[in-house]
């Protein structure tokens, strides 16, 4: 049941990071996905590594922002609810450096472009830049991530072409961290809160039933909650189960208000 809270609660979140890793279930391939927002993560194991996951982790009305890589399954989300990461486009932009020709002077100058927006970023994020002189100065540099992506598309049967033409066909979620607050140009949000469960998969291998998957993914979307919100995990877990005992209701692990908050402590 706080699971289930949990998930509902991420479904009604303005923002959220969702990402995928492999897993094993059975000894059959699988996949951890996680979706975390600022309070709250909830993770699954699934059998597909589709969009069909996708939606049930936001729901069918999802109606916020989703940050995330460019793999298909994330298509299900329509472009202007999008933010694509751009810790990933750098290491696309540096492949396009790697591969030489002409491909490897626009990968130069897209990570120059994009070098100076983090430099306006981190401004923002610090407070010695507002939000509306960042829009302002990133105009420029949109136009130009956007003319050299299309110069890149026209280096025919090339990776770099296929890629860019890709990266194009997604263009305004590049850059709605610029127009929505609350909005991170990167996901590594979900990707700090997957790394615990990938160093748990490296030492057990992932999980032998689905009933071990359920439980993988419900300790893990605990566990990463409470941390989230500095609460004592050991305590929650102790409470849990004495409430089992006792036919009780479970204990919640969605967000304590900060009055009550004061209470249990």
């Amino acid at each position: 049941a706080p699971v289930e809270q949990a998930s509902d609660y991420v479904q009604q979140q303005s923002v959220a990071h969702m990402d995928e890793t492999g897993w094993r279930e059975a000894n059959i391939k699988a996949w951890l996905w996680v979706v975390v927002t600022s309070l709250v993560t909830v993770f699954q194991v699934a059998r597909s590594r589709g969009s069909k996951v996708v939606k049930s982790l936001l729901g069918d009305k999802w109606l916020g922002i989703l940050v995330s890589d460019r793999w298909t399954a994330y298509f299900v989300v329509k472009s202007h609810q999008r933010q694509l990461c751009w810790s990933h486009l750098i290491r696309d932009f540096n492949g396009f450096v790697d591969r030489g020709g002409p491909g490897s002077r626009i990968g130069k100058k897209l990570l120059k472009q994009t070098k100076l927006m983090f430099k306006w970023w981190h401004r923002v994020r610090d407070g010695t830049m507002s939000r509306e002189r960042f829009r302002a100065k990133t105009g420029k540099v949109r136009r130009e991530v956007g003319r050299l992506l299309r110069a890149g598309k026209r280096c025919v049967g090339t990776k770099t072409a296929g890629m860019c033409a890709e990266i194009l066909s997604l263009e305004p979620a590049l850059w709605t961290f610029v127009d929505v607050e609350g909005v991170e140009p990167t996901n590594n949000l979900a990707e700090r809160q997957i790394r615990p469960a990938v160093l748990w998969r490296k030492g057990c291998f992932g999980t032998q039933s689905e009933r071990g998957s359920r439980f993988a993914e419900r300790i893990l979307t605990v566990s990463a909650t409470l941390k989230q919100q500095d609460r004592h995990i050991l305590s929650y877990l102790t409470e849990a189960c004495e409430a089992y005992l006792r036919g009780e209701p479970d204990p919640s692990i969605l967000p304590i208000a900060p009055s009550r908050r004061l209470l249990a402590a």
